[in-house]
Order: C-alpha cells, then structure tokens, then sequence
C-alpha cells in the first residue's frame, strides 16, 4: 500500500505596504497657512532683532514709558487677547452646528480688530503730533521713530487684513449648506488671527515694557 505524502510549502504572506494618504484640499489649506505663517513669523522677528540691534547701539534711545502710551496700548493688547477668545468661540459653536452664533461671534472678533486699529491710528496721531516721524525724533536717536512706525505699521496691517479675511468668513458660513462645510475654513481663520495676537504681544513687549 503506498502512502502518499503530501507536503505543503510554506509561503510567507506578501508584505503589503501602507498606502500613502493624499493631501486633501482640507489638509492643503491647512498647510498653506502654516508655511505662510512661517514665513511671516520670520519677517516680524527680522524687525525686531534690527529693533533690538538699534537700540543696543544707541546711546540716547528715548525711554518707552515716557514717550509711549503704555496704558492705552495694554488696553489694545487686552482687546487683542479678549479676540482671540471669541474666534475660539466662533469655531466652537459652529463645531456645535450653530451657524447664528458662529458669525455672531466672527463679528466681535473682527469688531474687536476694527477697535485695535483705530486706537493705533489715535496713538500714532498723537505721536506725530508730539514730534516723531518715521525720518525724525525729537527725543535722541533718528531710528527710534523709523523701528517704531515700520513695526507697529506692519503688524497693523496684519490686523486690518485680519478684519477683512473675518468679515468675509462670516458670509462664507451663511452661504454654507451645512455647519460642517464651512469648519475648516474656520479653523484656517482662527490660526491667522492667533498669530497675529501672539506678534503683538511679542512687539508689545519688546517695544513698550523692555
């Protein structure tokens, strides 16, 4: 009688690699604005370091608190930080399905940033008034006026821009089909506007108080 002997090989299973997950058009703009910020961040800390180089340099650098608005610019960098808690609850509610309360709160945020520039423009009217000009300081050293205007001009723009890009986040949730449709551009919105309260707070330090 034959006994047939059946052997089996063994057969390792095909390692199969893991797929590669696309950027999506959510992820990309993410990214977008990461590498911008980037970029930005890089920009305003090149202004302070030539800031900070200046005044390092200089032997009669006027004194901020005496020739500053020290009140009235950390009530402005208050008003900045009350914003960024209300973008953070623009975004929560709208996480919530509640659109209403999303734009309402996109409002003071961008209400918030309208009140920021204007009491700028109030504090640099002041200044002018009071002898400095970005060419000319009646108090010592010519650059202290040429950093202030050019710091404070820059991220003031930001600001303004800021405004804008909210105001036109609180049309583009209404025109939405649905709350989730609109989260990430949101989202996007908020990391703008953190970032630019974050610069002002760095300028306010660095500008006003050292």
């Amino acid at each position: 009688m034959d006994h047939t002997v059946t052997m089996t090989a063994h057969v390792e299973p095909a390692r199969v690699e893991p797929a590669e997950t696309p950027l999506t058009p959510t992820s990309w703009g993410k990214l977008g604005m990461w590498i911008f910020l980037a970029g930005d961040a890089v920009g305003f800390g090149v202004l302070l370091a030539a800031y900070g180089a200046a005044r390092a340099t200089s032997a009669d650098w006027p004194d901020p608190y005496q020739r500053l608005g020290i009140n009235l610019t950390a009530a402005m960098t208050f008003l900045l930080i009350c914003s960024s808690v209300t973008m953070v609850k623009a975004l929560e509610w709208l996480g919530r399905g509640d659109r209403a309360r999303c734009r309402r709160f996109l409002l003071f945020t961008a209400l918030g940033g309208a009140i920021f520039v204007s009491l700028q423009a109030y504090e640099w009217t002041h200044l002018v008034h009071s002898g400095l000009h970005i060419n000319g300081n009646p108090w010592g050293a010519a650059l202290f006026g040429t950093s202030f205007f050019i710091v404070t001009g820059f991220h003031g723009l930001h600001v303004s821009a800021g405004v804008i890009y909210l105001l036109s986040m609180i049309r583009y949730v209404g025109n939405r089909p649905e709350p989730a449709a609109s989260y990430n551009a949101v989202e996007i919105t908020g990391l703008y506007w953190h970032f630019v309260d974050l610069v002002w707070i760095m300028v306010f330090t660095f500008m006003y108080l050292i």
